[in-house]
């Protein structure tokens, strides 16, 4: 059996702010909140001692695709100065499949979110080979994480 990647966690400025965007903009609902301390061993950012708050979100499934926020409490960390307008080498896209890709998009849009494309209409040959028609649409969440959210209209014999 192949190994399974169930979370990924972020860097957030404010779990409570970061919580509240991906409860209010993807429908995703609160699995854990905890405070803890680092080892200064397993994670490679931080150091021994510093206290930490992870927030564990998660869709429709308990083990896989649940997003973790991890913010500093103290000391709090250094974020970036000025969130990114371009995807940077080594900085991940999330692929949401969304129900309706302009609902989603405007309530991030509604939350603050800087938009990179407004729906657009595009066709996907699949792996299965069939064409999908798709909306697609893209932003950055309130930390600077990229966000691409695509529905599926229709699917072609």
């Amino acid at each position: 059996m192949a190994d399974i990647i169930k979370r990924t966690t972020l860097m957030v400025r404010d779990g409570d702010r970061a919580g509240h965007w991906y409860e209010t903009v993807f429908g995703m609902t609160k699995w854990m909140d905890t405070p803890f301390t680092l080892s200064g061993t397993q994670l490679a950012a931080g150091k021994k001692g510093d206290e930490t708050r992870l927030i564990i979100l998660k869709c429709e499934d308990d083990l896989i695709g649940m997003i973790g926020l991890l913010e500093w409490l103290d000391p709090k960390q250094d974020a970036l100065a000025e969130l990114p307008t371009e995807i940077a080498f080594g900085a991940p896209i999330f692929v949401v499949a969304a129900e309706d890709a302009k609902a989603t998009l405007e309530r991030a849009r509604a939350l603050g979110s800087r938009i990179h494309c407004e729906p657009r209409e595009w066709q996907v040959t699949g792996a299965d080979g069939k064409q999908r028609d798709m909306i697609g649409c893209s932003f950055w969440d309130l930390d600077g994480y990229f966000y691409e959210v695509n529905q599926i209209v229709k699917v072609h014999n």
